[in-house]
C-alpha cells in the first residue's frame, strides 16, 4: 500500500492509476459527449445561449450518482461581485453554473477543479476534416472543438472524481468541480460563481499546459482608440480646418499608433516590468475601421487595442487603473504637436478588464502537482500563462489561490492546438491528466502539517 504527497498510507494509489486507466474509454466517451454539445461563446451580452444548460445538466446527474451532491444555478446580474471585468447587468438566461461537491470526511483541506464550458467558434467549418461538434478518434488524438480547450480538461477533471469515489475513498477534505461559462468573452461564469459562494483552500484549472504547472498570468485589458477627422472630397485639396477644410482621420491616428507602439517598446524595455515567468506587458492594435466612402476624407478612424499586463504593473486592487493612464498620458504627450490633435484629443474607450494573478511557487499544491506529474514520467516546469483563464478571478477574488494544469495544447512541431482548424487532444494526455489531479487530490486534501 503506498501513499503519495501526505495522503493516507492506507491509499493504494497503484490501484487508483490503475482504475483511471482502464477508463480510458469513459473518459474519452465524456469528452466526445462535451464536445457534442455546442457551447460556442457569446459575441456580446445580447446573444442567445445555446446548448450550455443542457451540458451542465448532464454533468449534474452524473457526478450526483457518483456520490456527489450538484447544484446548477443561474446567477442573477446582481450576483456578481463587483468588478470591471463584465458589463453591468449582464444576465445568465440559458447559461446556468455548476458546483458540485464530494464531502470530506472532515479535518482536510478543500480543492476545486474549475473549468469553462464554452468554446471558441468553429468557423469556418468547412475547413474541418471533421464535423467540430462530433469527436472523433484518429491516430492516438481526439479531435473537435473544445478537446483542448477545455472540454478534455474538464472531462479528466470528472474522471478524476468519480474514480476515487467508486474506490470507496473517502477525502479527509472536501472535493469541488466547478463548471462555468464565458471564460474565452470576460471571465463571467466563473465570476458569478463566486459570487455564490465557490472557493477552497486551493484550486486546479486544467486549462491545456502540457502538464506543466502555470502559476502566473498576465492581466488583459481591452478597449480602443479613436481620432475625429471632417470629411470632404478626397480627391480635392483639403484646405485648412481651422476654416472647415477636411481632415484624415486615418492618417490622424498615425502618430497615435506610435505611440502606442513606443509605450509597449519602454514596458519591454524597464527592467522593473520584468517577470521569471512571464512575456513583457504589451499593447497591440487588433482591428481598425475607418472612412465613409473610398472618395472621401474619413471622418473618424477607431482602433482596438489588446493590452497585457503583469501584476506588478496592477493597481492596489488588482486591476488596471494605472494602465489606463499610462496609455492615455503617452499618447497625449506625443500628439500634442499636432494641432489637429491637441484641438480634438484621441478618445480611449476601455471595455473588458481582466486581472492578472500569481501564486506563490512554495504553496504546497504547486509542489503536489510536480511531484505528481514527475511520478507519472514527465518533466514538469513552473510556467506563466501570458494570456488569462479563471485561474486569476479565483486567486484574486475568492480568496483560493489558483494554478494551471492540464494536457499538452502544443503539436510536435510547437505550434498550438487550441483555438485552431481540427483542434485535438492526445488521448494519451487526457489519461495522464486525470490521473495528476486525483492523487493531487489525495495528496491536497490531507489536513495540513502542523505548524512548528
Amino acid at each position: 500500500m503506498s501513499g503519495v504527497n501526505g495522503a493516507s498510507a492506507s491509499v493504494d494509489t497503484e490501484a487508483v492509476l490503475a482504475a483511471i486507466e482502464s477508463r480510458t474509454d469513459d473518459l474519452i466517451a465524456l469528452t466526445s459527449d462535451l464536445v457534442g454539445f455546442d457551447t460556442t461563446v457569446r459575441g456580446d451580452a445580447c446573444e442567445k445561449a445555446r446548448d450550455e444548460a443542457d451540458l451542465q445538466e448532464y454533468l449534474a446527474a452524473r457526478l450526483r450518482a457518483a456520490g456527489a451532491t450538484a447544484d446548477v444555478f443561474t446567477p442573477k446580474p446582481g450576483d456578481l461581485p463587483a468588478s470591471p471585468q463584465t458589463p453591468p447587468g449582464l444576465g445568465f438566461d440559458g447559461r446556468p453554473q455548476l458546483i458540485a461537491r464530494f464531502a470530506g470526511t472532515g479535518g482536510g483541506r478543500s480543492l476545486l477543479f474549475n473549468g469553462h464550458i464554452d468554446v471558441v467558434s468553429a468557423e469556418p467549418r468547412n475547413e474541418w476534416t471533421s464535423n467540430p461538434f462530433v469527436a472523433d478518434v484518429r491516430d492516438g488524438r481526439l479531435y473537435g472543438r473544445g478537446t483542448c480547450d477545455m472540454k478534455g480538461g474538464i472531462a479528466a477533471a470528472v474522471i478524476a472524481a468519480e474514480t476515487l469515489a467508486a474506490l470507496g475513498i473517502r477525502l479527509p477534505g472536501d472535493l469541488l468541480i466547478n463548471t462555468a461559462t464565458d471564460e474565452e468573452w470576460n471571465g463571467a461564469g466563473t465570476l458569478a460563481s463566486v459570487g455564490y459562494g465557490v472557493r477552497a483552500d486551493a484550486a486546479i484549472v486544467p486549462e491545456p499546459t502540457d502538464l506543466d504547472v502555470v502559476t502566473a498570468q498576465r492581466g488583459i485589458l481591452g478597449g480602443s482608440v479613436t481620432v475625429a477627422g471632417v470629411p470632404g472630397h478626397a480627391e480635392y485639396p483639403p484646405g485648412d480646418w481651422r476654416t472647415g477644410g477636411a481632415v484624415n482621420a486615418i492618417e490622424k491616428m498615425l502618430p497615435v499608433l506610435a505611440a502606442l507602439q513606443g509605450v509597449r517598446e519602454g514596458w519591454a524595455a524597464d527592467k522593473a516590468h520584468a517577470h521569471p515567468l512571464l512575456p513583457a506587458p504589451s499593447i497591440v492594435p487588433t482591428v481598425i475601421k475607418g472612412g465613409e466612402w473610398w472618395v472621401t476624407y474619413p471622418a473618424s478612424c477607431e482602433v482596438a487595442l489588446d493590452v497585457t499586463y503583469l501584476p506588478v504593473q496592477a493597481d492596489a486592487g488588482g486591476w488596471a487603473s494605472r494602465v489606463r493612464t499610462d496609455i492615455e498620458t503617452a499618447v497625449a504627450k506625443a500628439v500634442s504637436a499636432d494641432p489637429w490633435l491637441a484641438a480634438h484629443p484621441p478618445a480611449f474607450a476601455w471595455d473588458v478588464e481582466l486581472p492578472p494573478a500569481e501564486v506563490d511557487q512554495g504553496h504546497p499544491l504547486v509542489g503536489f502537482l510536480l511531484d505528481t506529474a514527475t511520478r507519472l514520467g514527465r518533466s514538469p516546469r513552473i510556467l506563466g500563462e501570458p494570456s488569462w483563464t479563471d485561474a486569476a478571478t479565483l486567486t484574486r477574488l475568492a480568496d483560493t489561490p489558483a494554478v494551471c494544469l492540464g494536457p499538452t495544447a502544443t503539436r510536435p512541431d510547437g505550434s498550438p492546438t487550441l483555438h485552431t482548424i481540427d483542434e485535438y487532444i492526445e488521448i494519451s494526455d487526457l489519461v495522464a491528466t486525470a490521473k495528476t489531479l486525483a492523487l493531487t487530490a489525495l495528496a491536497m486534501t490531507a489536513p495540513a502539517p502542523a505548524a512548528s
